[in-house]
């Protein structure tokens, strides 16, 4: 089995202090390795997510961030997938570890998303990300194609602006208990009708802020953790998936199918049903995206009427983004997935902040991202450690 042994998190907001990005790594893994009670010597492995060079001006940012950190003679690994990236290290680093490559694997991700370029030359550059040949190019960007996606889903289910005003609502406020957050907010419905349309339904309050930050774990065999850390939580299970770049090209442009097919992978590898899940993490670049994400990883039957009920709220039956999610808590690109998988563990342990800490934290929890729009998925399972 895989341990999460160490986890932390910089605060995600945008940088105005001087510090970069490996500032941020380096301050990221010391609380994670302080956690974990290992020392730099014990790390065999480092992996790093960090979406892209335009961010960090560094061809090579796994090499710098190893020599910063002292672990020169480690093996290095640099993971790029999108808004997946973060989850798509943690899970090259529980397979180096079940692979017996590895004992003690760090998972750093980091980006400077919202200080190193304008907006719009973050806008054009994520228009790229899809299809350069047609998309980007034409300069057709992500919300606009989020939107796209969205319009079918919410026909579908029959859901109005008044659920796209209460994921970000909830998210917003839940970010409120989170230091750590970039955007803790009390919006009204009123604010966000209000606000700025960007692509329709979209308005300027559904969508996730650019962030700066970093997040790390340290992930280990469960049979070679320190007597100090019995109770650190398990990664369960892990699922990958893709699916069909362009939009026009899928079947069912409205359903993220990916998500789906990881998720079910994710489960069956850590012999669980989604209905176990206590509580997720899960991807909310747009308000509406964190509803698809839901239907996709079969965590309601009815998403309106479950949402309308608060059953994803903190005191509801899954409570989801306790940490603020993208919306709330921030998106560094490369340090989400990491972030969300760091979150789910502390909240397994009750570590984490004490405004976002369950009382009663469940035993199974879900880290879910995806890069384009749901082009690429990954999500992770885990569970306290007495739960096996």
């Amino acid at each position: 089995m895989v341990s999460v042994s160490g986890a932390a998190l910089t605060p995600f907001c945008k940088s105005k202090d001087g510090s970069a990005f490996r500032d941020w790594a380096g301050s990221a893994f010391k609380q994670a390795l302080a956690i974990s009670t290992l020392d730099r010597c014990d790390i065999d492995m480092l992996v790093l997510a960090s979406e892209s060079d335009f961010f960090t001006l560094q061809l090579n940012p796994v090499s710098v961030i190893a020599d910063d950190l002292g672990l020169a003679g480690c093996s290095t690994l640099r993971v790029e997938g999108g808004g997946a990236s973060g989850q798509l290290a943690v899970h090259a680093g529980v397979r180096a570890i079940l692979s017996g490559t590895a004992r003690h694997v760090a998972v750093i991700g980091v980006d400077p998303s919202a200080s190193q370029l304008s907006a719009s030359a973050v806008k054009a550059l994520y228009s790229f990300s899809f299809d350069a040949w047609s998309e980007g190019f034409a300069g057709v960007s992500a919300t606009t194609l989020y939107a796209l996606s969205v319009q079918g889903f919410m026909e579908r289910l029959q859901l109005s602006k008044s659920h796209l005003a209460a994921v970000t609502i909830q998210n917003r406020e839940n970010a409120c208990a989170n230091p750590n957050a970039h955007l803790g907010r009390r919006h009204t419905v009123q604010e966000i009708d209000d606000c700025t349309l960007i692509a329709a339904p979209y308005r300027r309050l559904h969508c996730s802020p650019l962030s700066d930050g970093a997040a790390a774990i340290i992930l280990s065999k469960s049979g070679a953790l320190p007597a100090t850390r019995k109770t650190a939580p398990v990664i369960l299970g892990i699922g990958a998936s893709s699916d069909r770049v362009h939009l026009g090209a899928r079947p069912e442009p409205d359903r993220f199918t990916a998500k789906s097919t990881a998720m079910k992978r994710a489960c069956k590898s850590a012999g669980i049903e989604p209905k176990d899940i206590g509580f997720a993490e899960v991807y909310d670049a747009y308000a509406g995206a964190q509803l698809q994400a839901i239907e996709a990883l079969g965590l309601s039957e009815n998403i309106g009427q479950d949402l309308d009920a608060g059953e994803f709220g903190p005191t509801g039956r899954c409570p989801i983004n306790l940490s603020g999610g993208l919306m709330g808590q921030g998106a560094p690109a490369g340090a989400i997935g990491v972030a969300q998988t760091a979150n789910c563990a502390l909240f397994l342990e009750g570590r984490n902040q004490s405004g976002l800490q369950p009382a009663n934290p469940p035993r199974y929890a879900l880290a879910d991202t995806h890069g384009g729009i749901c082009t690429i998925a990954a999500v992770t399972v885990l569970a306290q450690a007495d739960a096996l």
